[in-house]
């Protein structure tokens, strides 16, 4: 290229792929100078201005504003600097568009009203502390205040082993924790798990389940297998087996979970047959709930956890048997 060449405006804007009026604005921005004008005072440009403004279109075509073209051009900024800073948009910009998918996906599928979309939308844009009190104020709701009795794993959620702070150690398997980089499905998960923990019915079932757990582990006063382990060792064959719940087969495998969880709650529930069996349905049908199952898949999506095995069909089995 001629160093001495000086072209018009319009030449400019031929040579670059710009149109005359963009050329004249970043000109009139002082982005780009011109060399010098003509004696009729038009503006004509140098060479640089050609490396300015092809410099200027890349910048804008990576999303940068003109403050910042106008302290790259000025060196103000290197391209390293300017790279660095647009990656960063981009992931915020990334961010913020799978939240907006997962917000329109979970309303989608959900069936949310316009109120429940708002809701939707403020529970999915939570910080993590906002997060975390969310969660810490529904586990306080379920565990709080009740001894030290156990909760083993198919009664509420997961459990520990032991006696003492056994509470303590369900409540940490039974919260939350969205990555920082959550994908969709997390945040969808998320969403619907934050629904349940704010649901008064959810937390009154789990705070029952706790309750009745503890108030059986300590008539008896030794750390024992609980009731849906008994469940899934009984009713799991029956299942498996085909046999239906109404059947004589089934009233045998009733008697035995009927006698093992009078043996387990020991105290806590009055020796008559009829009175164990009683309690022992009302148990049951609290157990099969569908929302205590579903807390603990939308729990494992959200930790990237491996899907929870279910025993929806042994607990559903078991209610129907001894109803």
């Amino acid at each position: 290229m001629n160093g001495d060449a000086l072209w018009t405006i319009g030449e400019l804007a031929r040579r670059t792929g710009l149109t005359v009026k963009t050329v004249r604005f970043y000109s009139d921005q002082g982005i780009v100078s011109p060399a010098d004008r003509n004696p009729a005072g038009h503006r004509r440009y140098g060479p640089e201005a050609v490396a300015r403004l092809e410099l200027v279109r890349t910048l804008r075509e990576l999303g940068l504003g003109l403050p910042a073209i106008r302290r790259v051009v000025e060196r103000e900024l290197t391209p390293a600097d300017v790279a660095a800073a647009q990656a960063e948009a981009i992931d915020l910009q990334i961010r913020v568009l799978r939240l907006r998918r997962a917000v329109l996906g979970a309303v989608a599928r959900l069936g949310s009203t316009p109120e429940e979309l708002t809701l939707v939308h403020r529970l999915a844009r939570l910080t993590e502390d906002e997060r975390g009190r969310l969660i810490g104020e529904f586990l306080t709701v379920v565990f709080g205040g009740i001894g030290d009795g156990g909760i083993e794993d198919g009664g509420v959620g997961a459990g520990g082993a032991g006696g003492g702070g056994r509470f303590a150690a369900v409540a940490r398997s039974l919260t939350p924790e969205l990555p920082e980089e959550p994908s969709v499905e997390q945040v969808e998960a998320w969403v619907e798990l934050a629904q349940l923990a704010g649901d008064a019915g959810f937390r009154a079932l789990l705070r029952g389940l706790a309750e009745a757990e503890a108030a059986e582990a300590a008539g008896t006063g030794l750390p024992r297998p609980g009731l849906a382990v008994a469940v899934r060792e009984l009713a799991g064959p029956a299942v498996a087996a085909g046999v239906e719940p109404g059947s004589a087969e089934a009233a045998a495998v009733v008697a035995v979970l009927v006698e093992r969880y009078g043996r387990c709650c020991a105290g806590a529930v009055p020796g008559e047959a009829g009175a164990v069996r009683d309690r022992l349905a009302e148990r049951l049908g609290a157990m099969a709930d569908p929302r205590r199952e579903r807390y603990l898949e939308l729990l494992a999506v959200v930790n990237g956890w491996a899907a929870p095995e279910s025993w929806a069909a042994e607990v559903d089995w078991a209610v129907r048997a001894v109803a």
